[in-house]
């Protein structure tokens, strides 16, 4: 899902309806948001960055690797299919959340793995058991603390609140989190300053999951802007969940990305998925890893590295156009612009009478450059079938570092599954198409 962060230039992502705005190309998966060269280390632990090539190289990605055995520890099951809301092509993990220093818990399964914004995002439905113990975050005035977090497609409302975030062994302690939708809809800002335009989304039918779990690169997902300017359009203090205005908020109180709150592998993340027939498949299981050179199972050796700008942005030409390209695994397509026809004047997906075989290339900021090849197929054709929810996934490695995305076994997947887009047209946005496995270094 992409996350549109007001008053700044940055992004991030989320299903729903997977809209992706880029009147470009969405190549992958969306990970890193990094920038310089390879010998640069200022992430966020200790963690080798691995051996990787400096720039230049050329490669062809072409993925047939398998994920590794989730151990339970510092790697835990992805699960892609129906999930909590029969959405397609949503990749989903479990989390349990915390009393603060307390074993007052709640495992909440169905959580999308979002490696394009940043921050866990809880529904208010989804965490009940626990959601009473969990203290309001105050805000720098004394207020309720609230957010207002834009997509692509919409926004989410509700308060932050403060939780242990725990997924597998790993345990972020006593980080903020924003509840979604244990405000009333009528609370939440509007105006130059006020909430996105769009919905309000705080229901699993628009989300598509019990919730966000933001793993992407950046570590808040606001930042200095946020927390010396009042007018962020983005954190509000209210009074007694009502009267609720704008308000500096240091980045102490911002949403986090769990990840980088974890003891020792927490300066990255590494999403793997399978192989998958073209005509897709019910289901699909891979495997989340934390850290990135801290265990034996994140290991980085011989890898290629595309270096990203600050937001997780690679150049990109398709068909001979120059694009600004970037990865995502909160959008269940790929998104590009063609002239194919689309299956409907309401539908935002191509539906060519025969399969088209395509490649893009995309090239980071040290000159290294990568073709990918995909395919593409009617829309119509892979949703054929009545209730039956395919996956269509191609396995890809990913890492995305500090100062770049590295490519291990080449990726794209080839066909997928798709949903229409409710509001896909307004964002202009055309597609097919899905990718698979990723690497994220966090700065």
């Amino acid at each position: 899902m992409f996350l549109t962060i007001r008053g700044a230039s940055s992004h991030s992502s989320r299903t729903v309806s997977f809209a992706r705005w880029l009147g470009a190309m969405g190549l992958v998966l969306t990970l890193a948001a990094c920038g310089g060269s390879d010998n640069n280390n200022s992430s966020n632990s200790g963690g080798s960055s691995g051996g990787g090539s400096s720039g230049g190289s050329t490669s062809t990605s072409n993925p047939t690797a398998q994920p590794i055995t989730a151990d339970g520890t510092n790697s835990v099951p992805i699960t892609v299919n129906a999930g909590a809301a029969n959405f397609v092509n949503i990749p989903n993990v479990s989390v349990t959340v915390c009393q603060p220093g307390t074993t007052v818990c709640q495992t909440i399964d169905n959580i999308q793995l979002d490696t394009a914004s940043y921050g866990l995002r809880l529904l208010n439905s989804a965490a009940q058991t626990v959601l009473g113990n969990l203290p309001n975050v105050k805000a720098s005035n004394g207020g309720q603390l609230a957010e207002c977090a834009g997509f692509a497609d919409g926004y989410t409302w509700g308060t932050v609140r403060q939780t242990d975030v725990r997924i597998g062994t790993e345990t972020a302690s006593n980080i903020p989190i924003q509840i979604i939708g244990d405000l009333s809809a009528s609370s939440a800002p509007t105006g130059l300053n006020g909430c996105p335009s769009g919905n309000d989304e705080n229901e699993l039918s628009e989300i598509g999951a019990n919730g966000i779990l933001g793993v992407g690169s950046t570590t808040y997902d606001c930042g200095a802007s946020c927390a010396t300017n009042a007018l962020n359009a983005m954190y509000f203090s209210c009074t007694n969940g009502a009267n609720c205005t704008g308000v500096a908020t240091p980045v102490a109180s911002q949403v986090v990305n769990p990840v980088t709150k974890f003891a020792v592998n927490n300066n990255g993340v590494i999403v793997q998925l399978p192989p998958i027939p073209d005509g897709g498949a019910a289901t699909a299981t891979g495997t989340l890893i934390f850290g990135i050179g801290t265990q034996s199972n994140n290991t980085l050796a011989g890898v290629t590295k595309y270096g990203t700008d600050s937001f997780g942005n690679l150049s990109g030409t398709y068909k001979g156009a120059q694009y600004s390209t970037f990865f995502d695994s909160g959008s269940n397509g790929n998104f590009f612009q063609d002239s194919f026809p689309l299956c409907s004047s309401t539908s935002a997906f191509y539906c060519p009478s025969s399969e088209q075989n395509l490649s893009a290339v995309i090239k980071g900021l040290e000159g290294n450059t990568a073709t990918i090849p995909f395919s593409v197929v009617s829309a119509r054709t892979l949703t054929a079938g009545g209730g039956r929810r395919q996956v269509c996934v191609r396995y890809a490695r990913w890492s995305v570092g500090h100062f770049g995305l590295r490519l291990r076994h080449a990726v794209l997947l080839r066909t997928s599954c798709l949903r229409r887009l409710r509001s896909a047209e307004q964002h202009a946005v055309r597609g097919v198409l899905i990718v698979r496995g990723v690497l994220i270094r966090l700065r």
